[in-house]
């Protein structure tokens, strides 16, 4: 285990961005129960209002409320209700609150007053607005609550690190000290031999390719490239050295004006939830797709499990050993996971580093477990790992820690590789079902693989997902040349 100095930012509990993005993601979630709160009170209303059941409902009983509570939701993402910004204050983001169901009261008696409708009457309207503003209250104080303590326990404080150990580094130190508004873990210098040990307290923890296999690394946010912008050629080779990496780059050159270099250090800092405004954004996408792997997951869990079972039974009875097997693996942001699958090598013969890739005939492969193999049963155990959020339904196939392709670990065959690591791994995946599965035995296999979850990473969408899922049992069953 490779271990590291602690400086005076790093948090006692190290947690990876994966751990963390859920919080981060909270936004969506708060937004997603404030609008089915808005429509369960706006249902009500005009059930209650009209004395009739759903199906008798006249648009003219609907259409005044129906409009306010349009507007309501979308006032309430206007007002950036759903930042939750360090210097916002709790009383004037309930006032806000009240600002966008007064909104909403005001679209719901113009358009009743416009289309001179008497039914809802102005006290139903009323009183709809008014449900709504306590419902949202409550709910927004009990985001609020969330939110704090996520930032308390520091769930939402960046984790970054400092490739240069300049003075605008330091003064990026001084500043996360004095406001505590991000985590400084390390700093990174490519010229080591002329860098101090320590700035500020912040350790030195080696140069640039250090960086690239640093176990620091699945738990940053940022990497901050702190070097004189006149040394164009150093900074030239700094980022071609860490475009290898999947964390973000951002650069803080110095800033002549005070006011300037505050900001630009303040931009850092600053961790709001997701956005939800502006186009879609990869924050929004990694909602969307973790609400994907949750409903769908669960349901095919559900639905597999009595085939599990009967999985386990025959691995049992087939041979000596544990039903499951446990491998680590790279995930998202190179973060090591666990993942779990049905065994399917004899006991003695597991290879957990997957230095010998599988080859037609092998003798390690269990009768069962060639049928397992072909069918991508094995697979099915990575349900858990799915539903616990290390996996995705659809991603790059997740690779064995130290995998080799002939005698070369396969990462360090393609310069793109740690690309794929940019999102979170799949149980199937574009190279899946494009012809790339089975082991990988040689370079251009790696890199067919590679550019293949790469031009996934830069489509991928619900419906892509969802095309390849459906397109992954015809691919697997119809694949007969794959050794697995």
């Amino acid at each position: 285990m490779q271990h590291f100095a602690r400086g005076p930012l790093r948090p006692a509990r190290l947690a990876t961005v994966r751990q963390r993005s859920g919080r981060r993601l909270g936004a969506h979630a708060f937004r997603v129960v404030d609008v089915f709160s808005v429509a369960m009170v706006t249902v009500i209303v005009i059930g209650a209002s009209t004395g009739r059941p759903i199906l008798e409902w006249r648009v003219a009983d609907m259409l005044p409320v129906t409009f306010g509570a349009l507007l309501l939701v979308q006032v309430l993402r206007w007002l950036e209700l759903y930042r939750f910004s360090r210097s916002d204050r709790i009383s004037h983001h309930l006032a806000r609150v009240v600002l966008g169901s007064a909104f909403g009261l005001a679209i719901a008696l113009l358009v009743r007053t416009v289309a001179g409708m008497s039914v809802p009457s102005s006290a139903w309207i009323v009183a709809w607005a008014g449900s709504c503003a306590l419902g949202l209250i409550a709910l927004h104080m009990t985001w609020w609550i969330f939110v704090w303590r996520w930032r308390s326990h520091g769930w939402l404080t960046p984790n970054i690190v400092i490739v240069g150990a300049t003075s605008h580094a330091e003064d990026l130190i001084q500043e996360a000290i004095e406001h505590r508004d991000m985590n400084v873990l390390g700093i990174f210098d490519d010229r080591l031999e002329r860098s101090p040990l320590a700035l500020l307290g912040v350790p030195v923890l080696g140069n640039t390719e250090m960086l690239l296999t640093h176990k620091i690394t699945p738990s940053v946010d940022l990497i901050v490239v702190a070097v004189d912008p006149m040394a164009a050629d150093r900074v030239r080779q700094i980022s071609a050295r860490l475009a290898v990496l999947p964390n973000q780059v951002t650069y803080l050159f110095d800033q002549h004006n005070p006011t300037d270099r505050t900001e630009a250090i303040a931009r850092l800092a600053e961790s709001p939830l997701a956005s939800l405004d502006g186009p879609i954004s990869d924050d929004r996408r990694a909602f969307a797709k973790r609400i994907q792997d949750l409903v769908i997951g669960g349901l095919a869990l559900v639905f597999a499990a009595p085939l599990m079972l009967l999985v386990s039974l025959f691995i049992r009875i087939d041979s000596r050993g544990p039903v499951l097997f446990r491998q680590r693996r790279y995930g998202f942001n190179n973060e090591e996971i666990v993942v779990w699958k049905f065994r399917t090598m004899r006991q003695e013969a597991a290879d957990a580093r997957a230095e010998r890739q599988v080859c037609a005939g092998d003798p390690r492969v269990t009768r069962v477990g060639r049928i397992l193999r072909k069918t991508s049963l094995d697979e099915l155990p990575q349900l858990f790992n799915v539903i616990r959020g290390e996996m995705s339904l659809v991603g790059p196939r997740p690779h064995a820690i130290g995998m080799k392709t002939g005698d070369v670990e396969s990462e360090k065959l393609v310069a793109d590789y740690a690309h794929r690591h940019r999102i979170k791994p799949g149980m199937t995946g574009w190279a899946a079902v494009n012809g790339s599965r089975g082991p990988l035995q040689s370079p251009t296999d790696v890199s067919k693989r590679v550019t293949l979850d790469v031009e996934y990473i830069d489509r991928q969408t619900l419906w892509l997902d969802l095309t390849i899922m459906l397109r992954t049992v015809p691919s697997i069953l119809g694949d007969r040349k794959s050794v697995r």
